[in-house]
């Protein structure tokens, strides 16, 4: 349905931007028994919560006709938790309210303070911050709220779990009586909960998302990879789907990491983590935005809020500590209709952990494994040759061109000419890895590693090799097939120094060959932040350059 009533200025403005309807928050705030209420929304990101509050405190501070007054005192506050939110929400506004005269200015952490004090005195009528600058001028004496009529709290499930609960309540507490609170937030938690119970009077809850239907534009894929292998599955995952990608990590380390690998590996890429600059923040979106970067790696809060057009593909490079963090992560795609991907890479020992994840977030998730390198190389002949037929059908050639042309097919021929530009089309692109995973999910059951059937058959004088012990079994998906090139790896072996491997419900013992005995206990201890927490020691009572395996163990084996 079309947009209800509303003042000419900010019809107009919708019309210009693309709005022919609301969504769903739009319109939930926009009925007549929300007019005027204080209001407790719950709305995925993505679905147009910018104008819905833009629109919902109009009659507030908008005067008759839709024009504003000269810019004065602040008549609507707008707190979100991040630089980039708060700026992105204060250029919605900007374009929703340009032809109301309204002054709409920001106050965030990492910008000039001179400037905003500049700004303020020079009056506004919309002001959008983050928490702890917002109090910073409050306690300064720059922020004056005494004539404000509306305030809203943007994302504040998100601003509670940053740690600023303090700060918002000292904004609150300094807010006059008779305004409205909007407080808009992904989940209702209890902190939320309790938020509106002291600072909201009556509040009208809208649910703008039905139960269950969170992210319905948003296809999740799991796919299972080894340890140490999900940097190299993360370069196929961005060539197989080949959409202009978000990758979260967790720490601003792997962000530096990741980033490092990508941009080696020849993808047009931009990291976005705390230590940055706003100004370097900055030009990192603008150029996702612009398309001149095709992936951007980032941590939760670095990127909490921030609206990307049109992008396509999020991946969690590492699992998200919580269903919260599961949901406002992959919610940067699949935004306002249209469609998009969420990939977990999921180590085999966390496919229980991300199975209970998923679950929490009521989100069904396909399992599959990486792509190979050989299935991308396949899927990027067919997308090359399209582009060479598409440059051919729309290319506009000057008769010089077309000479130089015909005399290019009559010394080497049609088909070698085609074949070059399809080559040189594809010399830009990436190389996929080989994965040592197979592609076949693996069954946890166990078996002997190839290379102790290869120490047999090359006769290794049957010494008995050294046991070790791995906090992994079957209750973590362990199976020989990821954990041969694990062991080798991290232990500094080769394939044929590996012997046997049994699998248990909750733990594996593997054979180490005597003479790679010591090497492998040395590299297998030393500290590693990667490998999802497992841990090799040797079997109790093996010694390190022993030849045989312990008594305990024999009896153990004939168990199994």
């Amino acid at each position: 349905m079309p947009f209800p009533s509303l003042p000419d200025p900010l019809s107009r403005a919708l019309a210009a931007h693309g709005y022919a309807e609301p969504t769903l928050v739009q319109s939930a705030v926009l009925e007549a028994g929300a007019a005027e209420r204080d209001l407790l929304v719950s709305a995925q990101t993505g679905s147009g919560k910018t104008v819905a509050f833009g629109l919902a405190f109009a009659p507030q501070v908008l005067a008759d006709g839709g024009r504003l007054a000269a810019a004065g005192l602040p008549l609507a506050l707008v707190i979100a938790p991040t630089r980039e939110l708060a700026l992105q929400v204060r250029g919605e506004l900007a374009w929703l309210y340009a032809e109301t005269g309204a002054r709409v200015i920001s106050c965030v952490g990492g910008s000039d303070m001179r400037t905003e004090l500049r700004l303020l005195s020079q009056g506004a009528h919309i002001v959008v911050g983050t928490p702890g600058r917002l109090r910073d001028h409050l306690e300064r004496g720059s922020l004056d709220l005494t004539m404000l009529q509306a305030v809203v709290l943007d994302e504040a499930d998100e601003m509670l779990d940053m740690g600023f609960r303090d700060e918002l309540e000292a904004i609150l507490d300094l807010t006059p009586p008779g305004h409205r609170t909007l407080l808009f937030s992904a989940t209702i938690p209890p902190g939320i909960a309790a938020l509106a119970r002291r600072y909201q009077r009556d509040a009208l809850r809208i649910a703008a998302t039905a139960e269950g239907q969170a992210h319905h534009d948003i296809a999740y894929h799991a796919i299972t990879v080894a340890p140490r292998e999900t940097e190299r599955a993360l370069i196929n995952v961005l060539r197989w789907y080949d959409e202009r990608a978000i990758v979260f990590c967790a720490t601003r380390v792997a962000v530096a990491r990741v980033y490092g690998n990508l941009t080696e590996r020849g993808f047009n890429a931009v990291a976005l983590s705390g230590e940055l600059t706003q100004a370097e923040r900055n030009r990192a979106l603008q150029a996702l935005r612009d398309r001149r970067a095709q992936v951007c790696v980032a941590t939760d809060v670095a990127a909490r809020g921030i609206d990307l057009p049109d992008l396509g593909l999020v991946v969690h490079a590492e699992l998200p500590r919580d269903r919260d963090t599961l949901l406002h992560r992959s919610g940067r795609t699949g935004r306002a209709g249209r469609k998009g991907i969420a990939v977990l890479l999921v180590p085999y020992p966390r496919r229980r952990v991300a199975e209970r994840l998923l679950a929490s977030a009521r989100v069904q998730a396909s399992w599959m494994p990486a792509p190979s390198a050989e299935a991308i190389q396949q899927r990027d002949g067919g997308r090359l040759v399209q582009e060479a037929v598409a440059a051919a059908e729309t290319a506009s050639l000057e008769p010089d061109l077309l000479a130089l042309g015909r005399s290019v097919l009559e010394a080497q021929g049609a088909e070698a000419v085609a074949a070059a530009l399809v080559r040189a089309l594809g010399a830009v692109l990436p190389a996929p890895e080989e994965l040592e995973v197979p592609e076949r999910q693996p069954e946890a059951r166990p078996r002997a590693a190839p290379g102790a059937r290869q120490r047999q058959r090359d006769g290794d004088g049957g010494e008995e090799g050294v046991w070790f012990r791995l906090n992994v079994g079957r209750n973590r998906n362990a199976d020989p097939r990821w954990l041969l090139p694990f062991l080798c790896h991290r232990g500094h072996v080769t394939r044929q120094e590996v012997g046997r491997i049994q699998v248990m419900e909750r733990e594996t013992r593997v054979e180490i060959a005597a003479r790679a005995a010591a090497r492998f206990t040395d590299a297998a201890g030393r500290p590693s932040d990667d490998d999802e927490g497992i841990r090799i020691e040797p079997l109790g009572g093996a010694r390190v350059h022993g030849g045989g395996a312990p008594r305990r163990q024999r009896g153990a084996d004939r168990r199994q």
